[in-house]
């Protein structure tokens, strides 16, 4: 839509997953009034990404995905001749939680369940990694896993259906693959038993309890939360160790200390700190969203600058001074 406003042509190309919805949401602007010839639907493959991407007239890129596919479409973009074409990238992140024991346990465990298991932990702004101080680790954590004990995971058309499927069976694969492989290493696993429906890419969320933030190898995009205990002296620590995953996308702290939660927000690099709330569903048009490092390139989407990146300036100079010429070219036109 940015793009559109902005005067382009654009072409939506969907995730091969996720055909249905893009192609509905292009009649929508269609039926809005965006004439035909300006916005393309075009589903297909990652062979059908790469002409798209390669084609002379394409004059910039949109991408929503993973960093290892923006990081091939980037370096595509790099070997065209021609043009320099940008790239904007909105790519995940390895989404930190810090909770300090004056944080309200109830409001904690809402916020977390919802962040880390919402849409199945398929959002690029999902809870990731939970810090939770160790004077009430025991406590915040048996009432996250009561919570999640309450959870149905089945078909979203069902209204008592708490959390979804997997994308598709190879996703739902990998997270169970690399759930088996840190099961052994963890200090502690939990997934509720039961609730499962088994017809269907379906996966049970799961709690990995975990020493340290590098034990991660990368954003696994599911519903797996990572918990770790931590004290209250080694924060700064934390911090650097937080900072050194390369990502900087979404950042949540829950303390009722006001300063303590403002000082923790200015010391990451990251697009969106969220205070004693859960961690998704950005408001269009309230709050910016996007990300820095190995989270994106903004600028942020719904934000003051967001536009201009898809647009080029002009800019014209008259000199409105200048005297001489054909006088009598003059005297026709104000005629």
């Amino acid at each position: 839509a940015a793009a559109l406003v902005a005067g382009n042509v654009v072409i939506a190309k969907p995730a091969i997953q996720t055909p249905i919805v893009a192609q509905q949401a292009v009649r929508l602007l269609h039926r809005c009034g965006v004439p035909v010839a300006m916005l393309a639907y075009v589903p297909g493959g990652r062979e059908l990404g790469e002409k798209i991407i390669n084609h002379p007239k394409v004059a910039g890129v949109a991408f929503t995905g993973s960093v290892s596919a923006a990081q091939k479409i980037n370096r595509a973009l790099a070997a065209k001749d021609g043009p320099i074409v940008p790239l904007i990238a909105e790519t995940g992140g390895q989404n930190v939680m810090i909770a300090d024991s004056s944080a309200l346990l109830e409001q904690l465990c809402d916020d977390v369940v919802r962040s880390a298991f919402g849409s199945a932990g398929q959002r690029c702004s999902a809870l990731r990694v939970l810090y939770l101080q160790k004077e009430m680790y025991s406590k915040a954590l048996t009432m996250i896993k009561g919570a999640l004990q309450q959870w149905v995971v089945s078909n979203p058309r069902e209204f008592s259906s708490d959390m979804g499927p997997i994308i598709d069976a190879e996703a739902r694969d990998k997270l169970e693959a690399y759930i088996e492989r840190q099961k052994p290493h963890a200090k502690g696993f939990y997934s509720p038993e039961g609730r499962l429906d088994k017809n269907g890419y379906f996966l049970a969320p799961c709690i990995l309890e975990i020493d340290k933030i590098d034990q991660i190898p990368g954003e696994q995009f599911g519903p797996i939360l990572h918990v770790i205990e931590y004290d209250a002296s080694d924060v700064g620590m934390i911090l650097e160790q937080i900072q050194s995953t390369g990502f900087g996308l979404t950042f949540g702290i829950h303390s009722r200390i006001e300063s303590k939660a403002k000082h923790l927000a200015q010391m990451l690099s990251v697009g969106n700190v969220y205070i004693n709330r859960n961690m998704i569903g950005a408001v269009v048009g309230l709050q910016p969203f996007g990300g820095i490092g190995l989270s994106g390139t903004g600028p942020k989407a719904g934000g003051p600058h967001y536009l201009t990146r898809f647009c080029v300036e002009k800019s014209i100079s008259i000199n409105t001074v200048a005297v001489g010429g054909n006088n009598q070219l003059l005297n026709l036109r104000d005629s």
